[in-house]
């Protein structure tokens, strides 16, 4: 079977609604059933499969999702968002530049940019609405920002690349962290833009702002201590030596459980188990795409698909600029169609040697990978940050894409910024 023929088969699959998971296994033993004398036979794909999950690093997935879901639970993204609020809430665009600030830090929690737009949306839209904000702004902003989750570290897809790729997981979580600062940036500078546009109810916010400073930064600072230090502690033991990323996520769990159990009390004992049930059903579908993922990624390999693609565009392009604008292209449309996952363990073996090949820094390439189909997180058809924040308001994903281009536009400044400046990447390193 021709590589060209069990590419077309999995396109075909998508477009007919069979899950991922399922079109990879379909693709993954078809060239073995086809061809007797082809390595992989069905049972090599299935030892795969297994023999792929075996791994040490991707331990740390299950663990930060469910560190994720603790946090939310325990009403973390509150205690952040007031926090940034006391500081900056009565400046221009100050509580949508606070919505941005907090998905950088529960990103830092969570690992997730779904999880990030449902706990900080859940609470911020209709703050910002009742402020006299623009219900679909705020929820473009929202489903935007969200997306920092999967760039600032922890980033599970950062876990994922490295599995994929073979370099250091604490290498490319220090790598996004300058991206991440950068991409927020942009998003509170067309937050400002906004803002000075079409104006703010400066009464309302004024008095929002009034009440929470008559708290007094004492308390308001010792109620988002703890979730403030959460990225610290788990950042701080990786770099320092401490744990490897995946200890971290174990200590991350541990860490949230005190924090909302003992310290916060914002939950309970009984808690616990709808908790640990939604983790599972989070990371099982998960784990399906991945074991399907590296099985697919290693009957490429055998058919030497990698070695073909990036042989032809090395033969047709030869300019490194050019080469990269391609790369981040394809990357954006795969970022509109498929999950982060199953695109980063399906692509990096194939890309990996074109952006080797050019002279590209493969922890520099993981960030732009990253960043790419991060922001296919908000394009339609996929989405999926559009149609969480549709759930939280009501508001068409449609409208939602609408209002979100504007934001898209600074994420792609961004994206070129990162892409040819390697230094923003590698400054950290």
């Amino acid at each position: 079977m021709s590589a060209g023929l069990v590419l077309f088969l999995f396109f075909v699959c998508l477009l007919i609604a069979i899950p991922i998971s399922t079109s990879l296994g379909i693709v993954s033993v078809l060239p073995g059933a086809f061809d007797a004398s082809f390595t992989a036979s069905a049972t090599y794909v299935v030892r795969s499969m297994f023999g792929g999950l075996d791994s040490f690093p991707l331990l740390a997935v299950p663990m930060f999702i469910l560190s994720g879901i603790i946090m939310a639970r325990g009403g973390i993204s509150k205690r952040l968002f007031d926090l940034f609020s006391y500081f900056i809430g009565k400046k221009t665009a100050g509580l949508p530049c606070a919505v941005v600030v907090t998905c950088l830090f529960y990103g830092a929690i969570s690992g997730s940019g779904i999880a990030t737009v449902a706990a900080v949306g859940s609470m911020t839209i209709p703050l910002l609405v009742n402020l006299g904000y623009d219900k679909k702004f705020c929820t473009a902003l929202v489903a935007v920002a969200g997306s920092l989750g999967v760039i600032i570290p922890p980033s599970i897809p950062f876990i994922m690349f490295g599995m994929a790729s073979g370099v250091s997981v604490s290498d490319i979580f220090l790598a996004g962290i300058v991206p991440g600062l950068l991409i927020g940036g942009m998003l509170m500078v067309y937050a400002v833009v906004y803002c000075k546009k079409n104006g703010e109810d400066k009464k309302k916010i004024n008095h929002e702002i009034d009440q929470l400073r008559e708290q007094g930064l004492w308390k308001v600072f010792k109620s988002s201590f703890f979730a403030v230090l959460s990225p610290i502690i788990i950042l701080g033991c990786i770099y320092s030596g401490i744990a490897s990323p995946t200890e971290a996520a174990v200590i991350s769990v541990f860490y949230s459980l005190i924090v909302s159990l003992f310290i916060y009390k914002s939950l309970k004992f009984k808690d616990l188990y709808p908790v640990f049930a939604e983790a599972v059903k989070t990371y099982a579908p998960i784990l399906f795409i991945l074991a399907a993922s590296i099985a697919f990624s290693r009957v490429l390999t055998l058919m030497q698909i990698p070695q073909t693609i990036s042989g032809w565009i090395l033969e047709n392009f030869s300019s490194k600029v050019v080469i990269l604008i391609v790369v981040n292209i394809f990357l954006l449309l795969v970022g509109m169609i498929m999950d982060t996952t199953p695109a980063i363990l399906i692509l990096t073996p194939i890309l990996m040697p074109i952006m080797t090949g050019i002279g590209v820094n493969p922890i520099h390439f993981g960030v732009m990978m990253v960043v790419n189909l991060a922001i296919g997180f908000v394009t339609p058809p996929i989405g999926v940050n559009l149609f969480v924040a549709s759930s939280l308001t009501d508001i068409p994903v449609v409208d939602i894409a609408k209002r979100a281009l504007p934001l898209i536009g600074y994420f792609l400044i961004a994206l070129l910024l990162i892409t040819f400046i390697p230094q923003i990447s590698l400054i950290l390193l």
